[in-house]
């Protein structure tokens, strides 16, 4: 099997100092880690530092292809175990990453941050998710050129390491709109790679897309066209890529029927690669002692009352307060539920760097505040809002809910959506937006809502909760198989597939 190469911003691996400024390692997670498992015939679970005997940590064995991660230092950690390790090759250096050689990346901190933050959070986030408040923002002078260079510059590291590390012909996968710039850099370095390019995002349309600054935008798309191979999450953000490169790309040739593009003399083939959830392993981890301690302690908290669960990142895109009003209607327009249901809002700190995010976690806490004093009494919390990282908790959340709200004003899949009712132990109603990815697959299971109208999110909430028990497991058992239908493994090894 030939060689394999993963480029992404985050690698299977982190590190944090201790007070004493010792390094910590943790096991990266996601789709991607657990795809990239499948790859390499890794364990998924952590395991100590190890490397291989003549210490690469990674090689090609019993059919296991050679598999190289280059990814980013995101921090001062990071950074350290990457200046310890030679080159950055955390595996020459002992880490155990998970059966992969890994490369992490000493971009300097002052570019890193104006790519990731100024960039891609900020600008290329915001573009493809429809994020822009247009009267005030973007605002594209002379600050914004720089952070450009500095993406530019970030996307070329990337570019340099795979086309140094590459063997001949080898397949590189290039992950997400980070690293929009890197396969058509990569190409110019190494026309004998194979390359594929997938968007974890949303595509933005056309009309939207032209927010960008012509030569940016043109950029982007001829970037992403050094592929052999676009994916995407679904049809409709494929789609969406389709028609800017017919409308924004001098000379390129689009061919809807084929999904293909030629540009430049080159052609990429765009296709579409759900991303489900390895049901097995995550109903394992569900079933460890601290997802089931803090189970019985929630419990505890609610009572015997139905809940409603949400579990988002504290991200724009996820409407969160506009997911706090509907409850907020829903007790409103239907005091029949005063008392008897309870909402657990359990949210994870997002990107605090920038002014944008922490403004909108103030909101999230002042608009359950705001219900809390409304509506609370002294026997009856009616929110339980929860701003911390706590993955036994959500995991916990997921199996004792009654209702799972999933409203993202726009999302590229959303795993939550797919998480909850495969961990449901007596079957949840799913109530879901229609701006998620994920809803091309779930609409059969789910209920559908506008995630702009707070008035309908209410009431479908209202239908949700009166559910019938049997109804409300049938449909979550279809959920459960459409989350699984795709897990990650097959995800990842769909994209190498495509190569071919």
């Amino acid at each position: 099997m030939s060689q394999v190469l993963v480029a992404s911003n985050r690698g299977p691996v982190s590190f944090s100092l201790s007070e004493d400024g010792a390094l910590t390692m943790r096991r990266g997670g996601g789709g991607l880690v657990s795809g990239l498992a499948a790859v390499t015939g890794a364990p998924r679970d952590p395991g100590p530092p190890r490397a291989t005997p003549d210490g690469s940590g990674a090689g090609e064995h019993d059919g296991v292809p050679d598999v190289l991660w280059v990814c980013a230092a995101l921090g001062d950690a990071d950074r350290k175990a990457a200046r310890r390790s030679p080159d950055g090759r955390l595996d020459q250096a002992g880490y155990g990453t998970g059966g992969a050689a890994v490369r992490m990346l000493d971009i300097p901190a002052a570019t890193f941050h104006r790519a990731y933050n100024a960039v891609a959070n900020s600008t290329l986030w915001f573009v493809h998710h429809l994020l822009y408040d247009t009267p005030r923002s973007p605002h594209f002078d002379a600050r914004a050129r720089r952070d450009w260079q500095s993406y530019e510059a970030y996307n070329a590291a990337f570019a340099d390491a795979l086309a140094r590390d590459a063997a001949p012909g080898a397949k590189a996968a290039v992950q997400d709109y980070h690293l929009s710039l890197a396969p058509r850099m990569l190409r110019d370095r190494r026309p004998d790679l194979r390359i594929v390019h997938f968007s974890h995002t949303p595509w933005a349309p056309p009309e939207y897309f032209r927010l960008l600054p012509d030569d940016i935008g043109e950029r982007i798309l001829r970037g992403i066209l050094g592929a052999d191979h676009a994916g995407f999450l679904t049809e409709r953000w494929a789609s969406a890529f389709l028609d800017c490169c017919a409308a924004l790309l001098p000379g390129a040739r689009v061919d809807r029927a084929a999904r293909t593009v030629t540009c430049g003399g080159h052609t990429t083939r765009v296709g579409v690669h759900g991303l489900g959830i390895d049901g097995p392993a995550l109903r394992r981890r569900a079933a460890q002692q601290d997802v089931v301690d803090r189970a019985r302690a929630l419990r505890e908290q609610v009572g015997d009352r139905q809940l409603i669960v949400r579990i988002d990142r504290t991200e724009l895109s996820k409407n969160i307060v506009r997911g706090l009003a509907a409850y907020r209607e829903l007790l409103v327009d239907h005091p029949e539920w005063r008392g008897r249901v309870v909402h657990l809002a359990f949210a994870y700190p997002s990107r605090y760097d920038l002014p944008e995010y922490r403004e909108y976690t103030a909101a999230v806490e002042r608009t359950a505040k705001q219900i809390t004093e409304e509506f609370g009494t002294p026997s009856w919390d009616p929110l339980i809002l929860q701003v911390n990282d706590d993955y036994p908790r959500s995991l916990a959340a997921y199996g004792l809910a009654d209702v799972l709200l999933v409203n993202p004003i726009r999302d590229g899949m959303n795993l939550v959506a797919k998480e909850g009712p495969v961990l449901s132990r007596q079957g949840c109603a799913l109530v879901l937006s229609r701006e998620a990815g994920a809803a091309a697959e779930l609409a059969d299971g789910a209920l559908l809502v506008n995630p702009y109208d707070v008035s309908q999110t209410a009431e479908t909430l209202h239908q949700a909760l009166l559910m019938p028990r049997d109804q409300r497991a049938e449909r979550c058992a279809r959920l459960a198989a459409a989350a699984t239908a795709l897990p990650p493994q097959r995800w990842f090894a769909d994209q190498l597939a495509a190569l071919d």
